[in-house]
């Protein structure tokens, strides 16, 4: 609960999080994925499979398509550190065959019924298997671990490793069609990741800096070499923004001297201009996706979409060069 607390006050949490509630499936063809509750007729022949966040629901779509019923908690844009368990998700979780989260306290209210769920099957703390050294947050001088491990991609082809794995255990008859799939989105993420360093590589030495909202885009941040402000902590915490509150966050970003500044999603960028004018920087028109992905047939609805778009507006904001990213197939 720490941990919570602390990216409740440095990332823009609480009343300022406005997103409408509803259900949104994956775009799975065939099976059938659902938020919450099924939106689409169960195919009973076929497994359940539980995810509990937009990351590894997508990334497991990916990889199982229409072989399983996936039903994915939350949706879309829903924080996922105020998330608050729904009617349907103890249900789903113990109807489920398989269960994956993220471990490391991402969803503590979710992640408490998973442990206490009397489902015996299997339940796989994706990015803590994927990741077991994360990134630490320092509370009160203890270390805590960052959960937000997506966002460097080489930690993502570990967790589609952990999910192709998991689901090949659950329905060996697809192991093919499983690792075929792990295969094609770890090559895709090979070259994404490269294609992330080389426009990162297009930013001008000066204004390479990322002043944002929350410290959780730190994967990124080290692993593309891009220093991480964050001089806006607190905004959005609740209560009223003071002008000795507005100067000393200036103060912060002058010291950075960049051009831009970057809101994240669950916050109005309009939030930030106040401070944006007196340190005389631009706020990106573009926010960045920091706790999972963003709704069906938009920028960021899929894993890969969403850290194309992070970086461009990353690299955008900061007068580097956005080429499109187009990855190649593997020979």
């Amino acid at each position: 609960m720490m941990l919570k607390k602390l990216l409740s006050n440095n990332s823009l949490r609480a009343t300022l999080a406005v997103f409408t509630i509803g259900f949104f499936g994956c775009g799975n063809q065939g099976g059938s994925t659902s938020f919450t509750q099924t939106t689409t007729r169960i195919d009973e022949t076929l497994p359940r499979v539980v995810a509990t966040t937009t990351v590894i629901c997508d990334l497991t779509r990916q990889i199982a398509e229409n072989t399983i019923n996936l039903i994915c908690l939350g949706s879309p844009g829903n924080d996922s550190y105020l998330y608050q368990p729904r009617p349907g998700d103890q249900e789903a979780i113990a109807q489920a065959n398989l269960i994956l989260y993220s471990g490391y306290n991402l969803k503590p209210e979710l992640s408490k019924i998973v442990a206490e769920s009397q489902n015996s099957a299997p339940k796989i703390a994706v990015n803590q298997l994927a990741v077991t050294q994360p990134q630490q947050f320092q509370v009160s001088g203890q270390n805590l671990p960052n959960p937000h491990i997506w966002h460097n991609p080489q930690n993502t082809i570990k967790m589609v490793e952990v999910i192709s794995k998991n689901l090949q255990k659950l329905q060996p008859d697809n192991t093919t069609l499983y690792s075929g799939n792990a295969n094609v989105i770890k090559n895709e993420l090979i070259q994404l990741d490269s294609w992330i360093k080389s426009r990162i590589d297009t930013i001008p030495d000066n204004q390479r800096k990322l002043v944002t909202t929350s410290n959780i885009l730190n994967y990124y941040a080290t692993a593309y070499k891009i220093p991480l402000v964050v001089g806006l902590n607190g905004i959005g915490s609740g209560g009223n923004i003071t002008d000795t509150q507005v100067k000393n966050w200036a103060r912060t970003i002058q010291k950075a001297q960049v051009p831009t500044i970057f809101a994240d999603t669950t916050i109005n960028p309009e939030l930030i201009q106040p401070v944006a004018t007196e340190a005389n920087v631009r706020v990106s028109r573009r926010v960045l996706y920091t706790n999972g992905l963003s709704e069906p047939g938009s920028e960021a609805d899929t894993y890969q979409k969403m850290m194309v778009a992070n970086t461009r507006t990353i690299v955008e904001g900061l007068g580097g060069t956005y080429l499109i990213f187009t990855p190649k197939a593997a020979q």
